[in-house]
């Protein structure tokens, strides 16, 4: 394999490969993102998805291949590779016995910031995304939109090279949605780097310039979002891609009205 050029390449995984007994969640995959790309990746449940963005982050540890960040490998130098690196994990766990303001200081230390570069920050964010009203309520009583949106700011605090989502819009309003779509494109658009994972084609297809789609473990396209989508929609990429499930005429036949 060539070698990879850090200066444009931000995420690089080789061969990344997990098994759960004899199931093969993830095989061999092999993906680069560039430096200022929104990539989304695309598959259907049980595609690997989670896996492969686990192993990427360092909360999973693979049975073969590499991740790095733009030159540091998230194994054998993870310290490097997460300080450049923002997460927002699927159902995510929180210190939630803290207000959002709290959770944010706690987190903007935790990564070396100053006391007073995380309190203007975190005042910031808890702004623009809307929390400030409720800097009083410990987030463990926000609603789900709300911890969706404080994981977010958790992971953007300390001004990230490279930011994984996974499905950061569930459970998020239209206004709210919008804001993050602007944060989103904002932060691309200075340099950074997106990976975000979701099942909402629209999603990415209005909001992704490049797209990888998964199934069963394997990378099946990969490239801007016109090259993958090859003259189709994305949604009938994907399916023409991962296959379908058509239902026989009479399947459920007994919820038509008669």
């Amino acid at each position: 394999m060539p070698d990879i050029d850090t200066a444009q390449t931000v995420l690089a995984l080789r061969g990344l490969t997990k098994r759960f007994g004899p199931r093969v969640a993830v095989d061999d995959l092999a993906l680069e993102v560039p430096r200022g790309a929104m990539l989304g990746l695309l598959g259907p449940n049980g595609a690997g998805k989670t896996t492969t963005l686990a192993m990427t982050t360092g909360l999973l540890r693979p049975d073969a291949g590499t991740a790095t960040v733009l030159g540091a490998d998230v194994w054998s130098d993870p310290a490097a590779a997460k300080a450049l690196m923002g997460v927002l994990p699927d159902g995510i766990r929180m210190f939630d016995r803290l207000t959002g303001p709290e959770l944010l200081r706690y987190t903007g230390l935790l990564r070396g910031m100053s006391e007073a570069e995380t309190v203007a920050r975190a005042a910031e964010l808890l702004d623009a995304l809307g929390l400030a009203d409720a800097a009083g309520t410990l987030v463990v009583d926000y609603s789900a939109g709300m911890r969706k949106k404080i994981g977010l700011a958790c992971a953007l605090i300390h001004a990230p090279r490279l930011l994984i989502l996974d499905e950061p819009l569930e459970a998020v309003d239209p206004v709210s949605g919008e804001t993050i779509r602007q944060i989103l494109r904002a932060y691309v658009a200075g340099g950074g780097t997106v990976v975000l994972s979701s099942h909402v084609m629209e999603l990415v297809e209005s909001l992704c310039d490049r797209v990888a789609i998964v199934a069963e473990g394997r990378l099946l396209a990969h490239g801007s979002l016109d090259e993958v989508r090859a003259g189709e929609s994305l949604q009938h990429r994907f399916l023409s891609l991962v296959g379908s499930h058509d239902l026989g005429e009479e399947t459920l036949s007994w919820l038509r009205s008669s």
